[in-house]
């Protein structure tokens, strides 16, 4: 027969559980909305100035040097700005970056550094014995563009120096809710991309196209880096509100079996002590 108490404990401390998983997931949920449309809202600026550098990338190049974020080089060490969450419980997200990224670096066949954003990543490449070339941690929930400078600076200065010859984002994109896709893309040096006809405008640049390439490119960049940051948030918050909510549900049922366990162990006590009552009455009456 199954312990009576010791049921009565484990329900209790599911229903325990339960209550701090449904409290997370109201947190993330809260949290989620804001990240979300943070994220969204860097999107189409992001578009846009992409636009802007790929109409100056494609203006004639006579008379001046290709800046230094635009040549490309024979690659001989890389870097990857690795951007990881600083607290787990967020179900599969963390694993699915590790395992990209880790996939990504076992495929170069040159030295890779790392810029590592959030305690996970950093943790996970310290096991592997990775070369760490920079930290940051705990940003919070909501960064400003300012706290994001330092880490778009490196990449710049890194490649400027000739330290680094390419340079790749790994984060995680947000897609929907239920969605998170973990992406490994480039970031230096810049690759201009195409105008569709339809989007194409004849801009006109003041003092020179020259002049605003080497001014909008190190922006360029400083961009791309703060917009997957906020984009890695809003996976985080996400996926947490979703491993939450699972985890309540869980919770959940594992409460009812362990109440219909109890009740089923405690229905047998009964029976059985009703059982043992009616024996000594017929033996005393014998």
């Amino acid at each position: 027969m199954a312990d009576i108490r010791l049921i009565r404990r484990r329900i209790k401390g599911v229903q325990s559980i339960a209550k701090i998983t449904r409290a997370m997931e109201m947190i993330a949920t809260s949290k989620m909305k804001r990240t979300q449309e943070r994220g969204l809202a860097g999107r189409p600026y992001s578009e846009k100035i992409r636009q802007v550098i790929a109409d100056l990338a494609a203006s004639p190049q006579t008379g001046r040097t290709l800046h230094p974020l635009l040549q490309r080089r024979p690659v001989t060490k890389i870097a990857i700005l690795y951007i990881t969450p600083d607290r787990g419980l967020c179900g599969g997200l963390i694993a699915n970056l590790n395992r990209a990224t880790g996939s990504f670096i076992t495929d170069q066949e040159v030295p890779v550094s790392l810029v590592c954003v959030g305690n996970k990543g950093l943790d996970f490449m310290r096991r592997s014995s990775r070369d760490i070339r920079a930290e940051f941690s705990w940003l919070g929930d909501r960064p400003s563009y300012l706290n994001i400078l330092p880490i778009s600076r490196i990449i710049i200065d890194d490649y400027a120096n000739g330290e680094i010859d390419a340079a790749y984002v790994a984060y995680s994109q947000f897609v929907s809710t239920m969605a998170q896709r973990a992406v490994v893309q480039p970031l230096v040096p810049v690759e201009p991309a195409e105008i569709p006809a339809s989007q194409n405008v004849d801009f006109i640049y003041e003092p020179n196209a020259e002049r605003v390439l080497q001014e909008l490119l190190p922006r360029f960049i400083e961009m791309q880096v703060y917009q997957a940051i906020l984009e890695a948030i809003a996976s985080e918050q996400s996926a947490r509100m979703v491993a939450m909510r699972n985890a309540t549900e869980n919770a959940g049922e594992l409460g009812s079996e362990l109440t219909l366990m109890y009740n089923k162990a405690r229905q047998e006590s009964i029976t059985k002590e009703l059982l043992d009552i009616t024996g000594g009455v017929e033996a005393l009456s014998e």
